[in-house]
């Protein structure tokens, strides 16, 4: 069972990813029956959001966590190699994703730089994996804490204090991950290009 502990913690980051979902969209429908259809696309953020936020910051702990379990415990499976970045990607994009149907073009410009490129660095990775783990950069781990933290300020639950001025905030925050994001998606570039180029040069003692 304790072995199997970091697993679990990457399966539950995956379960809660279509909670956040619902609970955002819960926020809204309550918004909208009170506002009317012409308000509808608005984010009430009460209580709903609340939960959604708390859903959230528990599935983010579960990122540090399974982590330091599994080099704390030497515990390396197929499974969390392959889910824990998935869990990762999927809970970031995805919240994202559903925010920026209420909150519009601003923010879906903002989604798109971050999905292509998690996908290029992750795809990229893959293609020299079994050349060489090109490891996780400081700058990438910044990356993460800052879409994390932007993502609590823009779901920060009225009910809490704080209004829109934390909501900015937060997309203030986001726009600095895109940057860093963009920064070190091209340092992985180079890094992925160096070996690719090192593993297709002759070698030559093989001469």
């Amino acid at each position: 069972m304790t072995r199997a502990l970091p697993n679990i913690l990457t399966a539950a980051r995956l379960v809660a990813v279509p909670l956040v979902v619902v609970f955002i969209v819960l926020d809204a429908s309550d918004y909208a029956a009170s506002a009317g259809a012409d308000e509808a696309i608005a984010l009430a953020y009460g209580p709903r959001m609340a939960a959604a936020l708390a859903t959230f910051v528990a599935a983010a702990l579960t990122d540090f966590l399974d982590g330091y379990l599994a080099r704390r415990w030497d515990v390396v499976s197929r499974f969390g190699v392959l889910a824990d970045p998935i869990a990762d990607k999927a809970l970031v994009l995805v919240t994202l994703a559903t925010l920026a149907v209420f909150w519009g073009p601003m923010l879906w410009w903002v989604v798109a730089i971050l999905a292509v490129r998690e996908i290029g660095v992750t795809l990229g990775r893959l293609a020299v994996a079994s050349k060489e783990a090109i490891p996780a950069s400081k700058g990438g781990k910044l990356k993460t804490v800052l879409q994390f933290l932007a993502i609590v300020l823009m779901m920060w639950p009225g009910v809490l204090g704080g209004g829109p001025l934390v909501h900015w905030i937060g997309f203030a925050v986001l726009i600095a991950a895109a940057v860093v994001a963009v920064v070190t998606g091209i340092q992985y570039a180079f890094a992925i290009a160096a070996v690719r180029r090192s593993s297709e040069s002759p070698d030559p003692e093989a001469a």
